[in-house]
């Protein structure tokens, strides 16, 4: 249906009084063609819709021609489409030029991450996988931030092979144990593995396509799985590490794949790469039971595995029931832990309320994460922008992190930090550090559970891989924040074919650095005279500001309007940290600098210094 959205060129009407929500889904889901905010319900009104979905044709004069409520109408509509572009098409109604459109992503800074979903540790070798949804590959780095491997990216796909070759769609749960990381490759319905050592992706399980099937029970490859949303590693009936616990929201179940031979609780053996329902009857619903396939879930999103005495669970984040749930390793029993209601049908009993058991309130829930040192669940709220703390014997949930309004404020202090729907979460040195996937603001932050204090895990874009090291670099100048210094510089004399070297001086406040690993970086640009860069934006990364930073462009030999007054400007993002503490900011400035352009020559270079402190 997307495909055939993007190739009729239609128009999608999304009444919404969030904008930045709107963006947002603009930029997780790829969307390339034109989205109205009708944020009056204008257009909605005009085209008689009265609910949704519905999808509209229009003719080529603006005129209502099909309308269809509801899904499942792929077919039609592209039969009706084909017949209306063969009819206006016969009486010259159509035209087939391209229709520039302006992407909205690419106003955007350039990002190491985009979306990412979730993220996961292995504590012996100090190493985290994460999910970079949006660019459709998985990282994995050094606790310090270093890039070690980079998997697939940056455009979708379903490809098997070394890390060049393999793609992923949208990529979300992952589990990293030694070697090997295990991913829910989430719009290609498969459960993949990387093996770190070959330097190869395999795929575990799924066909590829949307499955129906509710039981499972064939070898991997053979089962027809849904949208598989989280992994991690556990052990039924056999050795540690023999099952891979499969959160599958498509179906609203929890599955197993077992790794090595073993038995579910209850359950007959399964050989080693079965992949099985293991509890929920694939209905909607918050329905806990002591039979594991008679309990319902909601979309569950996030597990987390507790092997430990008195707990021996499995802990779910069920989505849309707003709720955290239990599934007992022992029998399979399904019982809620804190959020929602009673009614196992009602499923918008959402809030955000600090409390026990059901009188908690949370909305949307996507992560959670142990830490069995502590005794303590982590919680990503992610509607509500913020990180709880369940104390799992008593059913306290309460407020961790975040002030309940998205942001992307460090804080650093946890209540003043601020998040934007955090989608994953896992605890690192022995329960004092909580890595967040912090997913609408494309990053990863550290909460130092010691110090109270929230601070950006920094990524090195360099990589030794043999896979894509570095996101792909802006087609224009990204977008600058409103807070942006802005600074005129006085007109610079120059002549055709002269070269104009920029000297930026750019000096942090006191008791700061630049964060390393970071994307600080500048963006030349020269927009309604684009000639002067022969049509591009050039861009640099900042490493270093001990000494200023020289910036140098030619002059085109050939000049294309002597009487216009063009000029060019220099963009700079920088990010920084406290030297001490974890207090970490990004600052941004730009600087215009007017050229008065002229025919004759004179010196080879000249020079302008261009200097800002923050």
């Amino acid at each position: 249906m997307r495909s055939a959205l993007q190739t009729s060129s239609l128009l999608v009407s999304a009444p919404s009084k969030a904008l930045d929500s709107v963006r947002s889904a603009v930029l997780r889901y790829d969307i390339c063609h034109p989205v109205v905010n009708d944020s009056e319900a204008r257009l909605w009104h005009d085209l008689e819709v009265s609910c949704w979905p519905t999808l509209v044709l229009l003719g080529p004069r603006g005129n209502l021609l099909f309308s269809l409520v509801g899904e499942g109408h792929g077919d039609r509509l592209a039969l009706f489409a084909a017949g209306a572009l063969r009819h206006y098409g016969e009486r010259g109604l159509l035209k087939t030029h391209a229709v520039g459109i302006k992407l909205y992503r690419d106003s955007l800074p350039p990002s190491v991450l985009s979306f990412p979903g979730k993220v996961a540790i292995d504590a012996t070798e100090k190493r985290l996988a994460i999910a970079d949804t949006g660019h459709h590959r998985i990282l994995v780095v050094s606790s310090a931030g270093r890039l070690l491997h980079v998997v697939g990216g940056p455009k979708s796909g379903r490809r098997d092979g070394d890390f060049v070759e393999a793609s992923f769609s949208s990529p979300q749960g992952v589990a990293i144990q030694g070697e090997a990381v295990y991913v829910a490759d989430t719009e290609n319905h498969l459960i993949r593995k990387i093996d770190l050592l070959e330097g190869r992706v395999s795929t575990l399980a799924g066909v590829g396509a949307q499955g129906t099937d509710k039981e499972g029970g064939a070898m991997g490859p053979q089962q027809p799985i849904s949208s598989p949303w989280d992994v991690t590693l556990g052990s039924a009936g056999g050795g540690e590490g023999n099952v891979l616990w499969i959160a599958m929201a498509g179906t609203h179940q929890i599955w197993a794949l077992f790794l090595a031979d073993g038995k579910l609780p209850k359950g007959s053996e399964s050989k080693a790469g079965t992949c099985v329902r293991w509890a929920g009857s694939g209905n909607e619903e918050n329905r806990n039971n002591a039979y594991p396939h008679k309990a319902g879930f909601a979309q569950p999103s996030g597990l987390a595995w507790a092997p430990q005495e008195p707990w021996c669970c499995l802990y779910v984040a069920d989505s849309e029931s707003s709720t955290i749930r239990t599934l007992a390793l022992k029998d399979g029993a399904v019982k809620s832990l804190v959020g929602g209601e009673r009614d196992p049908l009602n499923l918008f009993a959402f809030g955000d309320v600090d409390g026990k058991g059901a009188d908690s309130k949370l909305q949307h829930p996507l992560g959670v994460a142990w830490a069995p040192e502590q005794s303590r669940l982590y919680v990503a709220d992610s509607y509500n922008h913020k990180i709880k703390l369940v104390d799992p014997k008593a059913k306290q949930c309460s407020t961790l992190a975040g002030t309940g309004e998205a942001g992307d404020t460090l804080g650093p202090e946890f209540n003043k930090s601020r998040f934007n729907e955090p989608g994953g979460i896992c605890v690192g040195d022995g329960g004092k550090l909580l890595y967040v996937a912090d997913t609408n603001n494309h990053r990863v932050k550290v909460l130092d559970l010691i110090s109270k204090t929230v601070s950006l895990f920094p990524i090195s874009t360099d990589c030794t891989d043999s896979g894509p090291s570095k996101p792909s670099a802006p087609t224009k100048a990204p977008t600058l924040p409103k807070s942006a210094a802005r600074k005129e510089m006085p007109p610079a004399a120059v002549s055709a074919g002269q070269t104009l070297v920029m000297s930026l001086a750019l000096t942090l406040p006191g008791g700061t650095k630049l964060t390393e690993g970071a994307p600080s970086c500048w963006a030349l640009s020269a927009e309604g005279n684009e000639w002067l860069l022969e049509g591009g934006v050039v861009t640099g990364d900042i490493v270093d500001l001990s000494k200023p930073i020289s910036i140098s462009t030619q002059i085109p030999a050939v000049i294309r309007d002597f009487h216009s007054n063009p000029s060019l400007t220099l963009g700079v993002w920088l990010y920084y940290c406290m030297e001490t503490g974890n207090a970490c900011m990004m600052k941004a400035a730009s600087f215009k600098q007017p050229l008065l352009i002229g025919a004759n020559g004179g010196a080879e270079e000249i020079a302008v210094t261009l200097a800002h402190a923050f």
